[in-house]
């Protein structure tokens, strides 16, 4: 069974609340999971998990300090030993145009230098609202769309896992339903 990770920093709480959202989608599906505050991470919990979602408040564009700390540091030794594991993003700023996106991409980039397989979700959670980076937020999720992206989020997360970690080919028949339901 796949296990899923979802990690988080969060100063105010919104990337925490976007978290428990994505833990929700990932939680609809038949895997192990686990949700975590970066202050409580270790290189274990990397390695346990085949699928990982990777929250940041958006800080000056890019990620916080300690998610950067804990891949340039606590991480390190792990390099070339992790590579296959499947990972997104999502980031909550001060306001739209805060640079949520762009810390998005900081976090992928991250992972994908750690081997993770990343991806985005094209489909649209609301009008004109989509996450293809990642689950965006300005502050705290509230609006319907908010939610549904984040909790869209880590339904894909899980699907993906499933489908190529676990080898169960019919969670892309879902994803592809859920596409089809949604034009």
């Amino acid at each position: 069974m796949a296990n899923i990770l979802v990690l988080y920093d969060s100063n105010t709480g919104n990337t925490e609340n976007m978290a428990k959202y994505v833990y929700e989608g990932v939680k609809k599906y038949p895997v192990n999971s686990r949700i975590k505050h970066i202050d409580y991470a270790k290189a274990e919990d990397i390695i346990w998990c085949d699928g990982l979602a990777l929250g940041t408040p958006t800080n000056i564009g890019l990620v916080s300090w300690k998610i950067k700390r804990f891949f340039d540091v606590d991480l390190l030794n792990q390099w070339g030993k992790i590579d296959g594991k499947i990972g997104c993003a999502f980031s909550s700023s001060g306001g739209w145009g805060g640079g949520n996106e762009i810390a998005c991409m900081s976090a992928l980039i991250m992972l994908m230098n750690y081997g993770f397989l990343v991806f985005g979700v094209t489909d649209y959670v609301g009008e004109d609202f989509t996450l293809h980076y990642g689950a965006v937020v300005a502050g705290k999720p509230k609006k319907e769309e908010e939610i549904k992206a984040c909790v869209r989020l880590g339904e894909r997360l899980a699907q993906w896992t499933l489908a190529y970690v676990d080898g169960k080919k019919e969670y892309l028949e879902i994803i592809k339903n859920q596409k089809e339901e949604e034009e």
